[in-house]
């Protein structure tokens, strides 16, 4: 009787659990180049992907593949993008504003002009990639992270060594 009382128990918990995985659906909009602001991404791969200018505020990109992506001028603004993997993207013009970047992979990615404005870069891999541009970062931001001597920084700035 326990049993079946701890059984029941557990199932409501997890059914008036939110649901953590990604949707499929909101995937496919965002491929398919429609917005998808406050949308559940999470573990999506948009590897190769062309998705420029890609309206995905407020949303969970965790652990997504974004590698050699092009998505110039995209709105990633409150997004956690920790864990993903943006190696070699072009986000050129992207907005980063107080996005969660958090052991990221930027390797060889292009931040040119993009705003990273309040942005978590903690334990982030910044290797090669190009910042020379990029507009709102601070020493604070590429203290807690880390590069490499390829990796491009606005005059003044430095980075610890991976």
């Amino acid at each position: 009787m326990l049993r079946q009382f701890a059984a029941l128990c557990f199932t409501a918990l997890l059914a008036s659990a939110p649901a953590l995985a990604q949707d499929a659906s909101e995937i496919a909009r965002v491929k398919g180049g429609e917005p998808c602001e406050g949308c559940n991404l999470f573990q999506a791969d948009m590897s190769f992907s062309v998705l420029k200018n890609t309206k995905v505020a407020n949303s969970r990109l965790r652990q997504s593949n974004m590698s050699l992506a092009i998505m110039d001028g995209s709105d990633f603004r409150n997004t956690n993008l920790s864990v993903a993997n943006l190696f070699g993207a072009r986000l050129t013009g992207a907005n980063f504003t107080r996005s969660n970047l958090q052991r990221a992979t930027l390797v060889g990615a292009h931040l040119g002009g993009a705003d990273l404005t309040g942005a978590d870069l903690t334990d982030a891999n910044l290797s090669g990639a190009e910042l020379d541009t990029a507009k709102g970062l601070t020493q604070d931001q590429l203290s807690v992270a880390c590069g490499d001597r390829y990796t491009r920084l606005p005059e003044g700035f430095t980075i610890p060594q991976c």
